[in-house]
């Protein structure tokens, strides 16, 4: 079964930086390309950023560009999320899922506020 356990969530101040790690176990991580979501309060959830299998090619939605990086380590089945210059408009629950998706995790809650 998979499980995805997303962590390192908080409350930052604008201009501030996380890092979110997402452990996976029951899938096989290496080649399962990956995603990052995020959904605000009262909005849709939303794909942040994606990478591939062995992290070559990364996407990422306009708004978080030049400011959050994803990558991943397949040797630790972890996936991360590097968030740098955070805005308030980052305040979400933060959710990581392979692509096709499989079953949510709880998610991580990043607050952005002064």
């Amino acid at each position: 079964q998979v499980q995805l356990v997303e962590s390192g969530g908080g409350l930052v101040q604008p201009g501030g930086s996380l890092r979110l790690s997402c452990a996976a176990s029951g899938i096989i991580f290496s080649p399962s390309r990956m995603g990052w979501y995020r959904q605000a309060p009262g909005k849709d959830r939303e794909l942040v950023a994606t990478i591939s299998g062995g992290g070559s090619i990364r996407n990422y939605v306009d708004s978080v560009k030049g400011r959050f990086t994803i990558s991943r380590d397949n040797a630790k089945n972890t996936l991360y999320l590097q968030m740098n210059t955070l805005k308030p408009e980052d305040t979400a629950v933060y959710y990581c899922n392979t692509i096709p998706n499989n079953g949510w995790g709880k998610g991580t809650l990043v607050t952005v506020s002064s």
